[in-house]
């Protein structure tokens, strides 16, 4: 696997399967923004939590799963703090894994990262969740799940809780407001790398800065250039930029992947009057 950033997550949206390794391809991300930063002190504290959650188990080869739970939640938040930065929660810092491990704080889905990390060094499993507007991760052993809510200090989360923040969610215009089984479904370590990303992505394009949103939307297609929705965007903000070529390349390239996509037509139209301003 290679060492450069940038390579890593190329060679890593070639490849298919919904595991990845997800929390090296989160430094990867962190890596392009300050490459002149030796990420080895970065990997040394990843092993470490996973070194510390094997300690707190001691000999027990399967544990249940509520001693699985409480172990995690132990080194994450007893032993290292990590928890939820609801004071200034749209930094940018929240979103980069670097920097939240310097800071202990960060968004759920970057804290979930790390979480689902020291629980697959153990042979668990463990994942991401589809679920909208908050980020939740899984554990699964014994026939039994573990809904963890990372932002809040790894709370287990039972069905009415899931019910009520969806609900609040939901208000918020971010999602549905009914609870339905996708929401519990662990989701390819892509979608959750994404998801990281397009925070990202989001308060840049909130604070203006489109150009910058463009180069996050390229390093996503790194990962997961296959991704017509990825193009599509790609093609919007590049017009919106006034790259004409870009747009007509990124717009194509979307309606090749997914021509049955329910965004076709207007892509479709606008791709047409973008080659039309062409002549």
């Amino acid at each position: 696997m290679s060492d450069s950033a940038e390579a890593l997550l190329a060679e890593l949206g070639q490849t298919d399967g919904a595991i990845l390794p997800l929390a090296e391809a989160a430094l990867a991300f962190a890596r392009l923004d300050r490459p002149e930063v030796d990420p080895e002190g970065y990997r040394a504290h990843l092993d470490q939590l996973a070194d510390e959650l094997a300690a707190e188990l001691g000999d027990v080869t399967t544990p249940p799963l509520a001693d699985r739970v409480a172990a995690l939640v132990t080194v994450m938040v007893g032993h290292h703090r990590y928890r939820g930065d609801s004071a200034t929660y749209d930094d940018l810092a929240n979103a980069d894994l670097m920097r939240v491990i310097d800071r202990r704080r960060g968004l759920p889905v970057a804290l979930g990262i790390l979480y689902i990390h020291a629980a697959r060094a153990q042979g668990w499993r463990a994942g991401g969740l589809n679920f909208p507007g908050h980020f939740l991760i899984r554990i699964d052993a014994g026939g039994e799940h573990a809904i963890l809510d990372p932002f809040a200090g790894g709370e287990r989360r039972d069905a009415a809780q899931l019910r009520k923040l969806i609900r609040i969610v939901g208000r918020g215009g971010a999602g549905p407001v009914e609870l339905k089984p996708e929401h519990t479904r662990i989701v390819p370590d892509r979608e959750v790398l994404l998801r990281l990303q397009n925070n990202i992505k989001l308060r840049l394009l909130q604070a203006g800065g489109a150009e910058a949103a463009f180069e996050v939307l390229r390093r996503m297609r790194l990962l997961a250039p296959r991704h017509a929705d990825l193009w599509r965007e790609t093609g919007m903000l590049a017009d919106h930029l006034g790259r004409l070529g870009a747009a007509i390349a990124a717009l194509d390239t979307a309606l090749r992947l997914d021509p049955a996509a329910e965004w076709r037509h207007d892509a479709a139209l606008l791709l047409a009057q973008l080659r039309s301003r062409l002549n």
